[in-house]
């Protein structure tokens, strides 16, 4: 059997190599394994619930409590029990999780910038667009088998 498209090679050494330049940028912010990825959705979802948060990031819950859990010790998040559903937990951003936030959307920009280097915005519009059909139909298939 050969391989019919170096397609999903090409986008795992992409994410795998901006992964690992943001943790090593966030090393200092005792932050790792891609805990930015969650504080950036808390951060921008203030108050979801951790399954939703889960589902978001696209993990098992067992590895979204273990971020949660990390994240709070740090100082960076809290957590509040659901009002409606007393067995959910709702996590919300502190202000020094706030503050870290805007230091990883700058380093987001800034690594957006390098990727998206020499190409135009039309160009960058269509890549956007068959990104965004590519993550409809894997998040279809991650829903039917992971959940």
């Amino acid at each position: 059997m050969e391989l019919k498209s170096p397609l999903l090679r090409e986008l795992g050494t992409l994410c795998r190599s901006i992964q690992s330049l943001m943790e090593i940028r966030f090393r200092r912010h005792q932050l790792q394994r891609g805990q930015f990825v969650f504080l950036t959705r808390i951060c921008e979802n203030p108050g979801i619930r951790q399954i939703d948060l889960t589902r978001l990031c696209r993990v098992d819950k067992g590895t979204t409590a273990k971020v949660v859990r990390k994240l709070s010790n740090a100082g960076y998040i809290q957590r509040q029990p659901d009002p409606e559903d007393k067995r959910a937990w709702n996590v919300f951003p502190t202000a020094t999780g706030k503050a870290l936030y805007e230091d990883i959307l700058a380093e987001e920009n800034r690594e957006l910038s390098v990727c998206l280097q020499g190409l135009n915005p039309q160009e960058q519009a269509v890549f956007l667009t068959v990104l965004r059909k590519i993550n409809q139909n894997v998040e279809a298939d991650w829903i039917s088998n992971c959940q």
